[in-house]
C-alpha cells in the first residue's frame, strides 16, 4: 500500500481514538468509572458501537486506554514543572493536587493494579530520585522518591488545598537536612 493511504488510515485511527478517550473522561467526570458504557461512549464520540468494538473490546479497555492516558498527561505536567522552575519543591506540590483532585475509589482500584500503572509509579519515582540526589547521604534517593510519593498519595484524603500545601510542607520537612559534601542542593531551603 502506498505510504499516504497508510499514514492517512493511522491519522484516522487516531482521530478516532482521541475522540473516544475524549468522549470517556467527559462520562467518567459525570457519572464516575462505573457510570461508563459503551452505548455512552459511542454516542458521545459520534461513532457507532460497531465502530466502537472495533478499537476496544469492552469498557475496560477503554476506561484502561483513558486512564494510561491521563496517567501519561500527570507526569508530562511533573516534568514540564521541573524543566521551567527546577524545585523539587513544585514538583512535589503538583503531585499534591493531581492526588488531591483524583482521591481513591474502589472503581479505579482496578485501573491502578493495571501494568501502565506500575511502568508509570517505577517512572515516577526515578523522576523523583533523580531530583532528590543531593538531599541526604544516608537513604538512597529511589527510598525518598518512594517516601515522597506515599506520603503525597494522602492529598486525596485531605479536605482542602491548604491542607495540601501543609502535607506538601510536612512532607519536604521529613526529607531532613541536606546533604554533606555534595555541592548543595537539598529540598530547597
Amino acid at each position: 500500500m502506498p505510504k499516504l493511504w497508510n499514514d492517512t488510515i493511522a491519522s484516522h485511527r487516531a482521530a478516532v481514538r482521541t475522540v473516544v478517550l475524549d468522549a470517556t473522561g467527559a462520562v467518567v467526570a459525570e457519572r464516575g468509572l462505573t457510570g461508563v458504557t459503551m452505548a455512552e461512549v459511542a454516542q458521545r464520540s459520534g461513532i457507532g458501537r460497531a465502530t466502537l468494538y472495533k478499537y476496544f473490546a469492552d469498557v475496560e479497555s477503554i476506561l484502561t486506554a483513558w486512564h494510561q492516558r491521563q496517567v501519561a498527561e500527570h507526569l508530562r505536567q511533573l516534568s514540564e514543572i521541573w524543566e521551567r522552575t527546577h524545585r523539587i519543591e513544585d514538583v512535589l506540590e503538583a503531585y499534591a493536587f493531581i492526588c488531591h483532585e483524583h482521591p481513591p475509589s474502589e472503581a479505579a482500584a482496578s485501573l491502578h493494579r493495571s501494568a501502565h500503572v506500575d511502568h508509570a509509579r517505577q517512572h515516577l519515582v526515578s523522576f523523583i530520585a533523580d531530583r532528590l540526589v543531593t538531599v541526604r547521604d544516608d537513604v538512597p534517593p529511589k527510598e525518598l522518591a518512594t517516601y515522597c510519593i506515599h506520603a503525597l498519595q494522602a492529598a486525596g484524603a485531605v479536605p482542602s488545598k491548604a491542607a495540601v500545601r501543609r502535607l506538601v510542607k510536612v512532607t519536604l520537612d521529613g526529607l531532613g537536612a541536606p546533604a554533606t559534601g555534595r555541592g548543595g542542593g537539598g529540598a530547597g531551603r
